[in-house]
């Protein structure tokens, strides 16, 4: 994320080294000042393509794919409001089967039942009776009309461990990335977000504030 580093800005702040004095300063980064994409932006899909993050791709692999510039994998992770990369991008096989065996103890406990859920259920004219992917318990039945007479079905089937970790790994795979045309008005826009404005007492450059009485925004 080099090329998102570069826009973030400094601000001075008072140094706590061993061998500092009371009136040194350090500059360093103010992730206070987070950049995210306007409203606006956001809630129209034409700026936008959909896009399923195959394999261990990781946010660099898929902006050099899309942009041919893997430092621009902040435009990923911003397009999709993505703050934890631990939690909100999908865990490589790796990490994901660490996981596994760290929540769940052992492979047997991996295809222990997790919970159960209703498979999609039509009747015969086609009309959905139950919907897939409800939670319900293992017993679940429905009656239902259907060629002149009443008719049960049980549309349950076992989601194991493994199973419901898996889809909540998948899940994250789809993703939105902005569409190419708007890369450079949208870092035009970011970089002009990211400068500071005079008339603060804590400016001293478009690029650096003091954290004297601290204000970083």
């Amino acid at each position: 994320m080099s090329k998102y580093f570069s826009i973030v800005p400094d601000f001075e702040y008072v140094s706590r080294l061993p061998d500092a004095n009371i009136s040194d300063y350090i500059n360093v980064k103010n992730f206070f000042k987070r950049i995210t994409l306007k409203q606006d932006v956001y809630q129209d899909l034409s700026f936008f393509t959909k896009y399923k993050i195959r394999g261990d791709d990781r946010p660099d692999n898929v902006a050099f794919k899309e942009y041919g510039r893997s430092d621009l994998d902040w435009i990923v992770l911003t397009s999709n409001n993505i703050l934890n990369i631990q939690s909100e991008w999908p865990m490589p096989q790796f990490e994901f089967d660490k996981y596994l065996i760290e929540k769940y103890g052992t492979y047997d406990n991996l295809n222990n039942t997790h919970h159960h859920e209703t498979t999609e259920l039509k009747n015969n004219d086609n009309v959905i009776i139950v919907q897939k992917g409800l939670r319900v318990d293992s017993n679940y039945s429905i009656t239902y009309y259907e060629n002149s007479g009443m008719v049960t079905q049980n549309p349950v089937v076992e989601v194991t461990n493994y199973q419901y970790e898996e889809q909540l790994n998948d899940s994250k795979r789809n993703i939105f990335l902005l569409k190419d045309i708007y890369l450079n008005v949208i870092i035009d826009d970011f970089q002009d977000l990211m400068t500071y404005k005079k008339g603060s007492s804590q400016y001293k450059t478009e690029t650096l504030k003091t954290a004297d009485n601290i204000r970083l925004f």
